[in-house]
């Protein structure tokens, strides 16, 4: 990464730089699909999708993620961690697989300074959407500063970087078919067309176009299994692209799909083991509580990593009901399997009837870490978003990063001036 003398925190509240071109987000849009409405479509749908300021980290930060990150798929690969995990998860988690799952999105609430003041992981997620999408926003960056024009990124690094996010889709093929080359690939989500990031989908429909790769974008009603194959429109589909949120496809309409996981006949990528083991919340409390991590033979140094990085962690139940109320105004509410901040809660934000239905079941409590904040404006009036940074990885390596700016309890893409914001690395 590129690194330049600057204060992270003098930047992220006194620059009110713009770094987005939009005409070159435009220009490059339209070049990557060939449809010049493509703009139009992502203004519309999602008007704050990308943030015009960029955010930036010291290299501290950057790599403390980095090695809690490292650390926590360390714990992941133990036995009697996934033995701990999977014994009480859907059956379909069990199902062995030899993918990684790509795009694991590790989210980070980071502020202060470099000796990590205010920090921690707050949610791991599957399917992370957003990584095509970042490597697009780059190519429309301008150094809005002499400061940041060093870390600006070429063209030839995004290239390299979308080169990446291909090679890793092929080696999720090889690792489960090493005797034939990636032929076909199926990015499926439900009712494709209606999705916020449906834009994405059609960048990586593109990308994989310019690979060699045929793909397709479809709901999984239209998948077929057949003659011990998985077929979209009468093509046989090598490996599918989950952007589903039903992570251990039991939905009905996911039946093919998931009978054809459970045979065998495709590859799939992120898959329901990978959810189970990383992004179900329930995790977190075992990540954090040293005794836990002593008994599965965690190594001293990789526990003082995650017990310094994730924040204390409670599985809600009637045990320590009485006690989260008291202290609720210090946590953070989540159900086990939740996504993009559905159904999560500040504690004090709670009422009454939101609180009986978290005791009544599914639900973790966090202790709140405080997000980052990005100022846009200055003046009387100045405007601070607060921030958190997704870590994008694969098979414990971090590919990219992309700060995410809001205001509310969660992550929106509905705040002016807010959205995906790309992320520098100063001292």
């Amino acid at each position: 990464m590129n690194t330049a003398h600057i204060n992270t925190d003098n930047f992220n509240s006194e620059c009110f730089c713009i770094s987005l071109d939009d005409q070159a987000l435009a220009q490059t849009m339209a070049a990557d699909i060939g449809n010049p409405a493509l703009f139009d479509l992502v203004r519309d749908r999602l008007p704050s999708l990308f943030s015009a300021r960029p955010v930036v980290l010291s290299q501290a930060q950057v790599q403390r993620m980095a090695r809690l990150i490292s650390a926590l798929e360390s714990v992941v690969a133990l036995p009697a961690y996934r033995e701990e995990v999977l014994s009480r998860s859907d059956p379909i988690a069990r199902h062995p697989t030899r993918a990684k799952s790509v795009f694991m999105g590790y989210d980070f609430h980071v502020h202060g300074n470099e000796q990590g003041q205010g920090f921690g992981l707050i949610e791991v997620n599957t399917n992370a959407g957003g990584a095509l999408l970042n490597a697009l926003l780059a190519r429309a960056q301008r150094a809005c500063c002499p400061e940041i024009e060093a870390m600006v990124p070429t063209a030839a690094q995004v290239d390299a970087l979308e080169s990446a996010f291909v090679a890793m889709f092929q080696n999720e093929w090889r690792l489960a078919q090493p005797d034939r080359p990636l032929q076909t690939v199926a990015i499926v989500d439900a009712l494709p067309e209606q999705q916020h990031l449906y834009p994405e989908f059609l960048l990586f429909q593109s990308l994989f176009k310019r690979h060699g790769v045929q793909a397709f974008i479809a709901d999984p009603s239209q998948l077929v299994w057949r003659d011990k194959r998985l077929c979209f429109d009468g093509t046989a589909i090598d490996l599918v692209y989950n952007r589903l949120t039903d992570f251990a496809l039991s939905e009905p309409a996911h039946a093919h799909l998931r009978e054809a996981y459970l045979q065998d006949a495709v590859v799939l990528t992120p898959h329901p083991q990978a959810h189970a083991l990383l992004a179900d919340k329930r995790n977190l409390a075992l990540l954090c509580k040293a005794e836990t991590l002593t008994a599965m033979g965690v190594p001293a140094a990789t526990q003082a990593v995650l017990l310094d990085g994730i924040p204390q962690t409670v599985v809600v139940s009637p045990d320590n009901a009485e006690q989260l109320w008291a202290q609720r105004k210090h946590h953070f509410f989540k159900p086990f399997a939740g996504y993009g901040g559905k159904a999560a809660y500040r504690g004090d934000k709670l009422t009454h009837r939101v609180w009986a239905e978290i005791l009544a079941g599914g639900y973790i409590a966090q202790a709140l870490v405080a997000p980052g904040e990005r100022t846009i404006s200055g003046g009387e009036s100045a405007q601070v978003l607060k921030f958190d940074v997704r870590n994008y990885a694969y098979n414990g390596q971090v590919q990219s990063l992309a700060a995410r700016l809001y205001q509310g309890q969660t992550t929106n893409f509905r705040t002016p001036g807010g959205g995906f914001a790309p992320v520098y690395v100063g001292l």
